[in-house]
């Protein structure tokens, strides 16, 4: 299955319930009056796409209906556009540079941290270099055996400490052992964490101190890991996480089981910050590279 179409399966129940919907109004309404219109934007909020993005489309569509009539304006096209157009800086997927890249990955609890971290290193152990995992996560025990298994079955080393450890020794350890073996990338597995909570953020802050010791400006990129199917829940934990650990990007998992997808706009085009990769499956190599326009295609397919 190709990229573009791994977007259109993963996003098939949020397409599908906007290409209804809007399909239902437009059809209804071929002048789109001023009711319908609302009714239409209460469709776009209602897929999690933010008011933001939702109030740029209806814009776009009301401009085309007065200038084309409804027989030259395609409102599916028009949404695509404006959504792509949301995006408007290229995305880099990871930082790159001549040594080690050290990227941790945070978030809530649930959100698929552990699975990411390895499927990262997969990604980018299968592009040539040479990858690690760190596991952090030392309050769940079976977060440290859920990172070695995925270590085995991808042949990543994972360095990792006993239960209940210090995350910031285990990370501390796993950038000198990165360091020694000359590693190119080091995934940081670490606990989840509400938010809201200040001492478990502070912990974060210190693991991340401790890291830069060890490597100088690292960690090089921090990776907020978002849930999909928790709609505009993720926009507040974005805020939170991103005031008190500056974040370099966003990966968005599960958002083949959710009618929730527009929250990748919602996100971006509030805290500009870039939606690095995509979580479309199970598998190790259903992490992709975000694509602004093969997303808006997948999302207002009519």
């Amino acid at each position: 299955m190709g990229l573009v179409d791994k977007f259109k399966a993963g996003l098939r129940a949020t397409q599908e319930k906007l290409s209804h919907e809007i399909s239902r109004i437009v059809s209804g309404s071929p002048k789109l009056d001023q009711e319908s219109l609302e009714e239409l934007e209460f469709v776009l909020v209602g897929a999690d796409l933010g008011m933001g993005a939702a109030q740029r489309i209806i814009s776009a569509i009301k401009e085309g209906y007065e200038s084309q009539g409804s027989g030259g304006v395609n409102v599916f096209s028009l949404a695509r556009q404006e959504i792509a157009g949301v995006f408007n800086q290229p995305v880099v997927e990871l930082h790159c540079g001549n040594g080690l890249t050290i990227v941790s990955l945070v978030g809530v609890n649930g959100t698929g941290k552990t699975t990411t971290s390895a499927k990262l290193a997969h990604r980018f152990q299968m592009n040539g270099g040479k990858t690690m995992l760190a596991a952090c996560d030392t309050f769940r025990a079976a977060a440290v055996e859920q990172l070695k298994q995925w270590g085995q079955r991808l042949d990543v080393p994972v360095i990792a400490g006993s239960y209940g450890a210090d995350p910031a020794s285990v990370a501390h350890d796993a950038v000198i052992a990165a360091l020694a073996r000359k590693a190119d990338y080091l995934f940081i597995d670490t606990a989840g964490r509400l938010h809201t909570k200040n001492n478990l953020m502070a912990e974060l802050e210190k693991l991340h101190r401790v890291v830069d010791k060890q490597e100088p400006g690292a960690p090089h990129e921090v990776l907020l890991i978002v849930d999909a199917t928790t709609g505009m829940n993720a926009l507040s934990q974005a805020r939170e996480f991103h005031r008190v650990v500056p974040l370099t990007g966003l990966v968005v998992t599960k958002l083949d089981g959710t009618s929730k997808g527009g929250m990748v706009v919602a996100i971006h085009d509030e805290l500009k910050l870039p939606i690095k990769f995509v979580g479309l499956g199970e598998q190790a190599d259903d992490l992709q590279p975000f694509d602004p326009t093969q997303f808006a295609e997948a999302l207002f397919a009519d």
